[in-house]
């Protein structure tokens, strides 16, 4: 069990911050490093937050009074912005790990948002709460698909704890503000179809319940779930990229104005890898 291994090899997402080969450096010396191990429990509270704020992202939705065709597809188009912008994250890191391992989930995620939508797309009458037919399809197939994006991400928090409580918890915090606006894409496709705020932010914790369900074991077992974790994280850039590509901004282009759609989706990209910047 490798859970003293070097927090540089540990670091769950680059954007969050690995150090530089100065720190990383310091932090092989035992003079220069006092870790403090945390225990199971700790680990599990805090992947815990983390899921539990990305329900804050549904509250700016108690603002929206009305779901017309220009809401709809304003909101499809900062959705797809945020998730573009997570995209980068995680592709980047999953290359800097292994870039086979990543391509190869890239594959993995595009084949698993194909797969789904055509599964969906055989039974026109499911419902996902108070959404029928097309709208609970789309919603489902995004909830999904942010749901094996946190995956990755509890995963690295349980690696982070591995190099210590203080980093780990840096780490949680981290993603904790990162899982925000993810809250709020999946709000921005769920509120506007009909459902409640309330009910999105549930959906939206949901999504991330496999934060502290996968932390704990990375925690356990960091070498093992290290190995894996390029894989899933081009899994989930590549269910990402494609529920953008082939779903959200389909609907965006089709019920608001092109140019609406390229600056408000701009606008959502930079803003969520600018908020990723800063957490460096």
């Amino acid at each position: 069990m490798a859970r003293g291994t070097d927090r540089a090899r540990l670091g769950p997402i680059p954007s969050f911050g690995e150090g530089t080969a100065h720190d990383r450096s310091r932090s092989r010396d035992p003079r220069n490093r006092r870790v403090v191990e945390p225990g199971v429990v700790t680990v599990f509270v805090a992947a815990l937050a983390t899921a539990l704020a990305t329900g804050l992202g549904a509250l700016p939705m108690m603002f929206v009074r009305s779901a017309g065709r220009l809401v709809l597809g304003s909101a499809n188009a900062v959705a797809s912005g945020v998730m573009l912008a997570a995209c980068v994250t995680l592709s980047l890191e999953g290359a800097h790990r292994s870039i086979g391992r990543t391509t190869l989930g890239v594959a993995g995620g595009i084949v698993f948002v194909l797969v789904t939508a055509r599964y969906l797309d055989k039974d026109r009458g499911r419902t996902m709460g108070s959404l029928r037919g097309e709208d609970a399809r789309r919603a489902l197939l995004i909830v999904g698909v942010m749901t094996v994006h946190s995956a990755a991400e509890g995963i690295g928090i349980g690696a982070a704890f591995g190099g210590g409580a203080t980093f780990g918890l840096v780490i949680a915090i981290a993603i904790a503000i990162h899982n925000i606006p993810e809250g709020l894409a999946i709000s921005l496709v769920l509120v506007p179809r009909g459902t409640s705020v309330r009910a999105a932010a549930g959906w939206s914790i949901f999504s991330s319940l496999p934060q502290p369900l996968l932390a704990v074991p990375a925690f356990l077992f960091v070498d093992a779930f290290s190995s894996i974790l390029p894989i899933g994280l081009g899994f989930a850039a590549g269910a990402m990229v494609w529920m953008v590509i082939g779903e959200l901004l389909p609907e965006a282009l089709a019920m608001a104005p092109r140019r609406l759609v390229a600056i408000v989706g701009a606008g959502a990209f930079a803003f969520m890898l600018g908020l990723q910047n800063l957490l460096s």
